[in-house]
């Protein structure tokens, strides 16, 4: 048996062995994801009203259109997306200061230290993020939230904070969505300062170079796929977000807790309220306006990424 021969039958083994670790995720994200998706897309050109619904009949584009022209289905779906933007913004500064800080401070710690505060920094993440809400809640409750109170009795706030209101509930979440994953963003980017050379950053601390020095040139430049998957999880994710924003209270009388997924179910299941008894289709539809430009961003992003690290 030649060396080639021995090297193909190595690199086919490994791609045996890490394809029986991969087929169980594929499995899920296919099941619960794929094809769920596919299915839905052609409920969009009917009038199916809600998932308990047993007639649809093909109406073409008149939902698409209807999320353009219809005054009452526009006011019901577009604030929340906008509020939904608005939160990804802020949500996207939280990724990298969160994230990315305790991933530099994680990564400059000894091995020893690492394990012990990637646990302390990881543990938000793997809490349920409506139970956390829901308790976060509980805490600034306007009369009885002991948060408020104390912070009242130091004379920190002069009036109770409500976190229903217009400028604390949409800020609120974002700060507590920051919090939640900070672990799971700090792991994306210590996973790409791990790559970095050891010789390359023990050369630049003998010539001198400056820690923001070393920031700019080295690190950045070497996490790059990171920063792009970082990205992309909190473009598509920010819209995707669920478990918060109703522990916050967007089902039961907090609109501005309300994003473009709360929106999308209250629809799906038939809760919209004024907007009547929830249109399926017409959520369906909105969906697929707001997230096509998302995987296309998406996209492009990791086509920069790619560009980035062929020069």
């Amino acid at each position: 048996m030649g060396p080639r021969t021995s090297l193909s039958l190595t690199l086919r083994r490994e791609n045996r062995t890490s394809l029986f670790f991969v087929a169980p995720q594929f499995l899920l994200y296919l099941t619960f994801i794929l094809l769920p998706l596919l299915v839905s897309i052609p409920l969009a050109f009917t009038d199916l009203v809600g998932f308990t619904s047993t007639k649809a009949q093909f109406v073409g584009i008149r939902n698409f259109i209807s999320i353009f022209t219809d005054p009452g289905v526009m006011q019901y779906i577009w604030p929340t997306v906008l509020r939904t933007f608005i939160f990804m913004a802020c949500n996207y500064l939280t990724v990298f200061i969160f994230g990315l800080s305790f991933a530099l401070m994680m990564y400059e710690l000894s091995t020893r230290v690492q394990k012990s505060y990637f646990v302390i920094i990881y543990l938000p993440y793997i809490i349920s993020g409506l139970g956390a809400g829901m308790f976060i809640e509980l805490l600034f409750a306007r009369d009885t939230g002991s948060l408020n109170l104390l912070l009242e009795l130091l004379h920190i706030i002069p009036q109770p904070i409500n976190l229903k209101s217009s400028s604390a509930s949409l800020f609120a979440l974002v700060a507590f969505v920051g919090w939640r994953y900070a672990g799971y963003n700090m792991a994306i980017f210590l996973s790409g300062l791990l790559t970095i050379p050891v010789d390359t950053i023990d050369a630049a601390k003998m010539d001198g170079v400056s820690y923001l020095q070393r920031l700019r040139h080295i690190y950045f430049p070497q996490i790059i796929p990171s920063i792009a998957i970082a990205t992309i999880s909190c473009l598509v994710g920010s819209f995707g977000i669920f478990d918060e924003p109703v522990g916050f209270g967007a089902l039961y009388g907090n609109e501005q807790a309300r994003l473009f997924s709360i929106t999308l179910y209250r629809m799906g299941l038939g809760t919209g309220g004024t907007y009547g008894i929830g249109m399926l289709a017409e959520g369906v539809a909105s969906s697929i306006v707001v997230f096509t430009p998302l995987i296309i961003i998406a996209l492009l992003i990791f086509r920069w990424q790619k560009r980035r690290q062929v020069t």
